[in-house]
C-alpha cells in the first residue's frame, strides 16, 4: 500500500494528528475505507487542537480598547460600561501602566448588590480575611478590582484560558513587559480567532 507523509504545518494534518487518531481508534488492523475516513476525521480534530493550543494572545486579543485613569470621576466610567455595551474596562496611570480594571460587578457593588462570596473568599475570612462589602467611593480607584488578572501577548491561548477558569472572568488584560496596556482578551475574543483559524485550515 501506498503511503503519503502528511506536511507538518500548524494549518493542516500531520504525522502527530494522525498518531493521536490512530491511538485514540485503537485502529491496529487493515485499513478499510470506512476505517480511513475514521482516521482523517478524528486526525482533523486533533489537528483542530494542536493548532487551538499553537495560538498566541497576540493572535485573538483586541487591541484598540477604551481605558479609564485611577482618578476619573466613577460616572464617567459608568456612562462609558452602558454606551459602549462593554463589562469592563482597564484602568490605568499618567504612564498607561494597568493597576486595575472597573467591571460591571464592581459598579453594582456600590448600589449595594453584593456578589455572592467565593469559597476561597470564606476560607479567608476563617483566618481573619475580611469579607469583600459593598464599595464605596467618587472615582475610578475606589471602586476598581486591583491588581487586575493580566497576561503577556505572547502566551499561549491556553494559559490565558487557564487564567480565566482559575479567577473566574471572562477577560484578561493584556500588558507588555512594562505592564503598560496593549490589549484586552476575552472568551469571544478567542472563540473567534479559533473560528479563523479553522477557516483558513479548511481552505489549504
Amino acid at each position: 500500500m501506498e503511503t503519503f507523509e502528511l506536511e507538518s504545518t500548524e494549518n493542516v494534518i500531520c504525522d502527530e494528528d494522525v498518531a493521536a487518531a490512530l491511538k485514540e481508534l485503537k485502529l491496529h488492523c487493515a485499513l478499510t475505507a470506512e476505517n480511513l475516513q475514521k482516521i482523517y476525521n478524528a486526525a482533523w480534530k486533533h489537528s483542530q487542537a494542536r493548532c487551538a493550543s499553537a495560538m498566541r494572545v497576540m493572535d485573538a486579543m483586541t487591541r484598540d480598547i477604551i481605558a479609564v485613569g485611577k482618578f476619573e470621576d466613577i460616572n464617567n466610567a459608568v456612562k462609558l460600561l452602558a454606551e459602549k455595551n462593554i463589562s469592563g474596562l482597564p484602568v490605568v496611570d499618567k504612564d498607561n501602566k494597568v493597576v486595575g480594571i472597573i467591571s460591571e460587578a464592581d459598579v453594582v457593588s456600590m448600589v449595594g448588590s453584593r456578589r455572592a462570596h467565593t469559597f476561597k473568599e470564606i476560607l479567608g475570612s476563617i483566618v481573619g480575611y475580611p469579607l469583600p462589602e459593598r464599595k464605596k467611593g467618587h472615582i475610578v480607584g475606589d471602586i476598581m478590582t486591583s491588581p487586575a488578572v493580566t497576561v503577556y501577548p505572547d502566551a499561549e491561548i491556553s494559559e490565558a484560558v487557564r487564567l480565566m477558569d482559575a479567577h473566574r472572568i471572562r477577560r484578561l488584560i493584556v500588558v507588555d513587559n512594562d505592564q503598560r496596556l496593549v490589549g484586552l482578551l476575552s472568551r469571544s475574543d478567542i472563540v473567534k480567532a479559533m473560528g479563523r483559524k479553522i477557516a483558513e485550515a479548511g481552505k489549504k
